[in-house]
This record gives C-alpha cells, sequence and structure tokens, in this order.
C-alpha cells in the first residue's frame, strides 16, 4: 500500500460534508484546497470545474478524483472527502459517487502531477480499501488508512 502522507494532510480530511451537487461539492473541495494551498477558493473551483467540462473524473464504484494544475501552487495537494450520501456524478458506470480525492498541482508539475494521480487511483480501485474508508468512523481514521505505510513504519 502506498502511503499518500506527502499529498494529504490530517485537516485535509473532509468527513461527511452532504453537497446537493456536483456544483456544491467543487465549491467544498475548492475552499479546502485553498485552505491547505493558501491559493484562491474561486480560482481552484474554476480549474475544477474547467478539467471536469473535459470529462467526468467519476471512473466508477462510488470514486471520483477531480484534478486541476494552477498558477501559484507550489506542490501537489490533495483533499478527501467521504460524502454523507453519494451524489449524482456522470461518472463512467452512471453510479452516483461518495468517495471524493480532488487534487491540485502546480501547472509545471506535469509528470508530478501525473504520477500522484496515479497512485491515488491505484488506492482508490482497491475494493477492500473502498470498503474501509466507506466503514471509517472519523476524519482521523480516513487520514489514517491514506498513511498506513508511514504508520506501520513507525510502530
Amino acid at each position: 500500500m502506498a502511503d499518500l502522507s506527502d499529498l494529504l494532510r490530517p485537516d485535509a480530511v473532509l468527513f461527511q460534508p452532504a453537497p446537493a451537487s456536483k456544483k456544491t461539492l467543487f465549491t467544498q473541495l475548492a475552499a479546502a484546497l485553498a485552505r491547505q494551498t493558501g491559493g484562491d477558493a474561486k480560482a481552484i473551483g474554476a480549474g475544477l470545474t474547467a478539467r471536469e467540462k473535459l470529462g467526468s473524473t467519476g471512473f466508477g464504484g462510488g470514486v471520483a478524483i477531480p484534478h486541476a494544475r494552477l498558477a501559484g501552487v507550489e506542490q501537489v495537494t490533495g483533499v478527501f472527502a467521504r460524502l454523507a450520501r453519494p451524489i449524482a456524478f456522470d461518472a463512467v458506470d452512471g453510479l452516483p459517487v461518495d468517495l471524493v480525492w480532488a487534487q491540485l498541482s502546480p501547472v509545471a508539475a506535469g509528470a508530478d502531477h501525473l504520477k500522484a494521480l496515479a497512485r491515488v487511483s491505484r488506492r482508490l480501485r482497491d475494493e477492500a480499501f473502498l470498503a474501509k474508508l466507506r466503514g471509517a468512523a472519523s476524519p482521523d481514521a480516513l487520514y489514517a488508512l491514506f498513511t498506513e505505510d508511514r504508520a506501520r513504519d513507525a510502530a
């Protein structure tokens, strides 16, 4: 399992937000990413929305990975949200989404951006891992799941 602590901080886990739509979700994700990066939430939201217009980032199984590259961002940064209830997302399998990893990267972070997306995607395609995410009882438990390797190494 890949430790994602280089992309996700403990305060970047949204536990059971209840957006009514993808647009509302993107506003919440953009605000969280702005807190992480010091960036402008409106610009981040616009970046996520622009990327989503190219094709849904909902890749199936109730999971989505909206992402954008934006000027002024210094490093690849993630926010994870486990929604209180699934929302329509235009995912490839037509199912609603309840697990969302949002990622923001510097404009020039081509390879780093793609490598980070690949790492996250691998984790979020693992059915056992998804079940653990859906069963976690707190933001701390969710964060611990994403950083298992680091916790195991420290023990």
